[in-house]
């Protein structure tokens, strides 16, 4: 199984997906009503809402408000122009994200405890069972509300990458070979556990050792292009890429 054109062809694809997104762009709103700065933004927080979900329960709300008070909050940042507040030192998303939503659970509880749900604008649509559910099993341990709320950005960052190369696989008709070859991305390898895959895929030890370099290479790329959506400029990738994968590796 040869993949490297079908991943130099994915990369290109996801490349250009990646411009309309970034955080760079979404900065742009303070100064302007751009839609495309708004439809970047809106994108972002619908990718990250769970991290801000959790970090609200983390301040004692229960499920229901916790949902309703996030809802709110990414209605408000993306209806009242809270971009306008944004210092310019204030690079990474993520930071911002956490710094605006403490500052609106610590206004904005009391007013919104008597307001209607719903507002104008249209509600994520989340399942509240599942995210307690999640947040069950997220494990927080001793972790601050801040240290869990970057664990779980970090995990949700990791998440999206893996989907889009699941995506890049089972659109090219290797669904099945992404399945078993899936569990080989953490290395090291157990003893012929390479020749079991290689034998119900039809291929030769060394030939799935290539490939699950190659997947993992492409899995890099992904996690690499998923943290350029949320960092001011090219010269913050690698920074919040290795605070990142120091995270998820807890």
């Amino acid at each position: 199984m040869d993949t490297a054109d079908s991943s130099g062809d994915s990369a290109a694809r996801t490349g250009a997906q990646f411009p309309s997104t970034h955080w760079s762009t979404v900065l742009a709103a303070g100064q302007s009503s751009s839609p495309q700065s708004r439809e970047a933004l809106e994108r972002l927080c619908r990718a990250y809402w769970y991290p801000l979900y959790a970090f609200v329960r983390r301040q004692g709300h229960a499920p229901e408000d916790a949902q309703d008070l996030t809802q709110a909050f990414f209605e408000r940042l993306i209806e009242k122009h809270f971009l306008t507040d944004v210092a310019q030192e204030r690079g990474r998303f993520r930071t911002f994200l956490l710094t605006a939503l403490t500052h609106f659970l610590a206004n904005e509880w009391d007013r919104l405890r008597a307001a209607k749900r719903g507002g104008g604008f249209e509600r994520v649509a989340f399942d509240v069972a599942a995210l307690e559910e999640q947040y069950r099993l997220g494990g927080v341990g001793e972790e601050s509300p801040d240290g869990h709320f970057d664990r779980l950005w970090a995990e949700a960052v990791m998440d999206r990458a893996w989907g889009v190369l699941e995506e890049e696989w089972r659109a090219a008709g290797k669904g099945a070979q992404f399945e078993a070859l899936a569990g080989l991305l953490s290395p090291p390898p157990a003893d012929g556990e390479y020749a079991a895959v290689g034998e119900r895929l039809g291929l030769k030890p060394q030939t799935v050792a290539v490939t699950v370099f190659r997947l993992r290479k492409r899995y890099v790329e992904l996690v690499r292009a998923e943290v350029a959506q949320t960092v001011r400029s090219p010269a913050e990738v690698e920074s919040e890429l290795r605070y990142l994968i120091e995270l998820a590796s807890r």
